[in-house]
């Protein structure tokens, strides 16, 4: 890709970004108008069924998408630095795990300290916010287990999980072609941090078989299901 079309797709992501956080009558209808553009401009066929998903999710599902993940699949991978709503003064409490080898137990314990913390683009820092792939990032971060930043890179780590009933709490469920990953924390529960303008929450898992693009187990699994 040339200099000049890298530019060309960065001013359009901003375009986009700078439409999610206008305010507007409706307060989630520019969420929505971006959304639909943004899952569009992936070119994966799924923007109508995403879109939809947004949508419930703005209902009080709170299902999200990962900006990065499309700048990845723009080839733009990487972009970082945009911010949104802050959680000034926060701080990241050391949480303490069990002995020995982390186990999916100890992933949802972990991610369980940074639920209130705002969603931002780019971010990985709880003290400002992190958005989807971000906040899994650091849950294993904290458990001293380096996986990559994005989700496109971070849904070909540890082994596959067959389907939704196998999963077990402490894997990530990535879904939509790699536009969002969440933590399932089992018993139909999951935790992510979803869109902009909502924090990160415990939530009913909305992702089913036929939306699931990977499920992944990073550590041995957690107990039930």
């Amino acid at each position: 890709m040339s200099m000049t079309e890298a530019i060309g797709r960065m001013q359009s992501i901003q375009s986009m970004i700078t439409e999610l956080s206008r305010p507007a009558a409706d307060p989630t209808s520019s969420v929505k108008a971006a959304a639909s553009s943004l899952a569009t401009a992936t070119g994966n066929g799924t923007a109508e069924s995403f879109t939809q998903a947004l949508n419930a999710a703005l209902g009080g599902t709170a299902a999200g998408t990962d900006p990065n993940s499309f700048t990845n699949s723009l080839g733009l991978g990487g972009v970082v630095g945009i911010t949104g709503s802050t959680g000034a003064g926060r701080t990241s409490a050391v949480t303490a795990v069990t002995p020995g080898a982390p186990t999916g137990n100890d992933v949802v314990s972990v991610s369980k300290k940074y639920i209130g913390v705002p969603y931002v683009w780019g971010g990985t820092n709880p003290a400002t916010g992190m958005d989807c792939s971000g906040f899994t990032q650091r849950v294993f971060k904290d458990l001293g287990i380096d996986i990559p930043r994005v989700v496109s890179d971070q849904m070909q780590k540890g082994t596959p999980v067959a389907s939704l009933a196998e999963a077990k709490p402490g894997d990530l469920l990535v879904s939509f072609g790699g536009n969002h990953i969440s933590i399932y924390l089992g018993n139909g529960k999951a935790i992510d941090a979803p869109v902009p303008g909502k924090t990160i929450q415990i939530r009913d898992a909305w992702e089913q078989q036929s939306n699931l693009t990977s499920i992944r187990r990073i550590v041995p699994a957690g107990a039930g299901a």
